[in-house]
């Protein structure tokens, strides 16, 4: 689990390892730079002819470390500084004698016309801002910025893409790159959970240039960037003497005719996710049709009887709303399951929008339940937002508010906790954006919370199990013929392989 900090606290990291390990700033920058040049190593050969854009400040003296230490291992360079206004920074200024000292060529952009069409350069390396940039960008920057956008080249950029806030309260209006891939320092930043800044970011991949730990470990962050679970394979042992009773008895609440594949997903994959017992609650009708799909599970189709056994506490858990539809009779149903319940629910699509259409709702779901939206279904609850950034304030604000947790499906799913912590997730993979992924995803959260009886445990790891399935998945069938029962019948390898249990 990473935290994701802010770039004052970054700057202070970068600081404070300066002063612990008795480095210089321009020590650390080369340190920086090595790194980066190791990558770029790894995946171009020296044949690749590269250009390296650097701009006038910290960004830009990375950009020409690079640039000189590519150039001794024998690779094609041509480097170029854009002189956009304001004094060069000190550690750009005496990397800039290190080159010219080397006899390496240098090119300075001073005025639009001077910005070259970069032809038959097959890399760019992007160095013309970096995390500390608060402002849009025009003029020549813009022009320099627009002519990389459109050269048939892979683009790479260092910290972040040139024009990108790192921390993105503000949406910036002027030229931004388009990197396939950006090279970030020890911590992901921000704006890469940001779903708008995915053109800009491509790829983004964290280099360890070895910040001081100490001091990053007690920096307060609210959001958190979750690329590990093994923390929490405790809660998910499975003792040898354990029985079916021994991990919980979910219901499902979902389905009606004509999508009863909703509630089949849902249930295959709470099993999936080892819960001991699971009951679906389906229209008689449909009777036949699930206990084919799920035989498995047991099934009720009676109201009364289920707003009964719901109050007597004979579920552990309960997973209600795919495929439930939004009728009278759904309504009713819903609203029953809710009243006579007490501990937390797991609430997902038509759950959730009659949910959002109910005066009372909120003052009745038990707290810490689990909500599951996707964006569209948040909105309903609370309203549109301006920004992604927005948005996932909202998000935090209202789990907040709300005393619930609330997991917002998307690229980098997040999990906003009751206490105002985000946590974005790293597993999972556009294959995944098909009919049923949500269903599943249900299953997996209500299975895992019937045996934890945890919901942030439950929420977390099933986020993030729930996209292991999903890469497995798309490793073996592709992600565009990636189907949402090839994620249920990879979830147990998932959970071993996420948890270690097995080797």
């Amino acid at each position: 689990m990473l935290d994701i900090l802010n770039t004052d606290q970054i700057r202070k990291a970068d600081a404070e390892t300066i002063s612990r390990q008795s480095i210089s700033s321009f020590d650390l920058m080369e340190r920086a730079a090595q790194a980066c040049t190791d990558w770029i190593c790894e995946n171009f050969d020296s044949s690749c002819r590269i250009a390296i854009i650097s701009g006038p400040g910290n960004n830009g003296c990375d950009a020409l470390a690079i640039s000189r230490q590519l150039s001794k291992l024998g690779y094609s360079i041509r480097t170029f500084i854009v002189e956009s206004g304001g004094d060069h920074s000190p550690d750009l200024q005496v990397n800039l004698e290190r080159l010219k000292a080397e006899n390496m060529e240098l090119t300075f952009l001073r005025e639009s016309h001077d910005v070259p069409p970069f032809e038959s350069v097959e890399l760019i390396i992007d160095g013309i801002f970096g995390s500390g940039l608060n402002r849009s960008v025009s003029g020549l920057a813009a022009a320099v910025i627009e002519r990389i956008n459109n050269v048939d080249a892979t683009i790479v950029s260092i910290d972040v893409p040139s024009g990108l806030f790192a921390d993105p309260a503000i949406n910036p209006e002027g030229s931004i790159i388009h990197a396939a891939f950006t090279l970030s320092f020890q911590l992901p930043k921000l704006v890469f959970m940001m779903p708008s800044a995915g053109t800009y970011v491509g790829n983004w991949v964290l280099l360890d240039i070895e910040l001081d730990q100490d001091f990053i470990a007690v920096q307060e962050s609210v959001n958190k960037f979750v690329d590990d679970i093994h923390e929490f394979n405790q809660a998910f042992l499975r003792p040898r003497f354990g029985h079916k009773g021994t991990f919980g008895h979910a219901l499902i609440v979902a389905g009606r005719e004509g999508s009863m594949g909703a509630c089949a997903m849902a249930a295959r994959s709470a099993l999936r996710a080892g819960v001991g017992l699971t009951t679906v609650f389906v229209p008689y009708e449909s009777l036949t049709a699930i206990q084919t799909l799920v035989p498995e599970a047991m099934a009720d189709w009676d109201m009364d009887s289920i707003h009964t056994k719901v109050a007597s506490n004979a579920f552990s858990v309960i997973g209600i709303g795919p495929g439930l539809g939004q009728s009278p009779e759904a309504i009713t149903l819903f609203k029953g399951v809710i009243k006579a319940q007490t501990e937390p629910i797991v609430l997902d699509a038509d759950g959730i929008n009659i949910l959002a259409n109910w005066d009372d709702g909120w003052n009745v779901l038990p707290v810490n339940s689990i909500l599951t939206p996707h964006v569209k279904e948040f909105e309903r609850l609370f309203g549109p937002s301006i920004s992604d950034y927005q948005r996932f304030e909202t998000l935090r604000s209202s789990a907040i508010e709300r005393k619930v947790f609330i997991l917002l499906k998307g690229a980098h799913s997040a999990l906003a906790t009751p206490d105002g912590v985000v946590y974005f997730n790293s597993t999972g993979n556009p294959g995944m954006a098909t009919a049923g992924s949500g269903d599943v995803l249900t299953g997996i959260i209500t299975g895992f919370l019937a045996q934890t009886s945890d919901p942030f445990i439950s929420a977390l790891c099933g986020m993030y199990i729930h996209g292991v399935a999903g890469d497995m998945a798309a490793n073996e069938n592709g992600m565009h013929g990636m189907l949402a029962t090839d994620i249920i019948d990879r979830i147990g390898h998932a959970i071993d392989y996420s948890f270690s249990f097995a080797g």
